[in-house]
């Protein structure tokens, strides 16, 4: 066994909590990461992990173990991506998490840029409205759109997007202009089911917080159905700024109540302690500072 297969499996089995996930995510089989752990402890003559059967735990020696390992193992990987790449190619595979529709419209375009500069990098875009476990699922980089929940993560704003109301112009000719925020009660409002927004729309009219009740034929979980459905005339929808810019400016949709608008979200990128980025993770990171979606945000 070699001490950094190791020393790995034990970085990520404590991470992933089972031998199964870290097996998954180093792409070895359970039985190779039990192994490589049996013989690391002999290696150190000491018991690093309780195993139960309902679950793994750290000994002392683990824990002291633990200290100092992610830090050993990302200098050591940032020496040999020196030695083997003289510090300029990045390799490997990147797994990047985002929401379904942003990351299809932005996210996509704006990695396959960064790909495009490290040839030899592989990427594994995962695209989901559902919240992905970091450490479990192996990914390196998260982009999430709203309020952050209480983690550990490490957080990095990239900026903000707003929703706004629009509507395509024969709808509009056909069932009238709302003229104030309350008129939206009397229209068919096309509902985004991630908005969450089950006690009505969270509008901000004139600089006055209000919540309109709104009905409708349409109730979708997708950002893209929904401006799609608007585009076809089904009614008024709340969308987020980066789903609709092109068609406000093609004349396809039509602001609808130009003083009113919903909620501002923050957009972020998320990772896992500094201390346990890779090399291609931190450049990644920095990319997406600089590049904020070619000038999306």
């Amino acid at each position: 066994m070699d001490l950094v297969d190791g020393i790995r499996v034990f970085v990520t089995t404590v991470e992933t909590g089972s031998f199964a996930a870290a097996a998954a995510r180093l792409g070895i089989s359970p039985k190779l990461a039990s192994k490589y752990m049996a013989e690391l402890e002999d290696r150190f003559g000491a018991r690093l992990l309780q195993r139960t059967t309902r679950r793994i735990g750290l000994t002392a020696a683990g824990e002291r173990l633990l200290r100092r390992a992610p830090d050993w193992l990302e200098t050591l990987e940032d020496m040999r991506g020196d030695l083997r790449e003289s510090g300029a190619r990045l390799s490997g595979t990147l797994r990047v998490s985002a929401p379904l529709s942003f990351g299809e419209m932005h996210a996509a375009p704006m990695l396959r840029r960064f790909q495009a500069r490290h040839p030899d990098l592989t990427v594994d875009l995962r695209l989901s409205d559902q919240f992905a476990d970091l450490a479990a699922e192996g990914i390196d980089l998260a982009l999430r759109i709203g309020q952050l929940q209480d983690s550990a993560l490490i957080a990095r704003k990239l900026g903000e997007i707003v929703l706004l109301l629009v509507a395509a112009p024969a709808y509009l000719d056909r069932a009238g202009r709302p003229l104030q925020a309350q008129d939206l009660t009397a229209h068919d409002c096309i509902r985004d089911t991630n908005l969450r927004s089950s006690g009505g729309w969270p509008l901000v009219e004139a600089g006055v917080p209000r919540r309109i009740p709104v009905s409708g034929r349409f109730l979708v979980n997708s950002a893209r159905a929904t401006r799609d459905l608007a585009l076809e005339g089904a009614g008024i929808a709340l969308c987020p700024d980066y789903m609709i810019g092109p068609d406000l400016a093609a004349g396809r949709l039509e602001r609808v109540l130009p003083e009113t608008e919903g909620a501002r979200l923050d957009v972020h990128a998320l990772h896992l302690d500094h201390r346990r980025m890779a090399r291609r993770t931190r450049a990644l990171l920095d990319f997406v500072v600089r590049d904020r979606f070619d000038s999306l945000l």
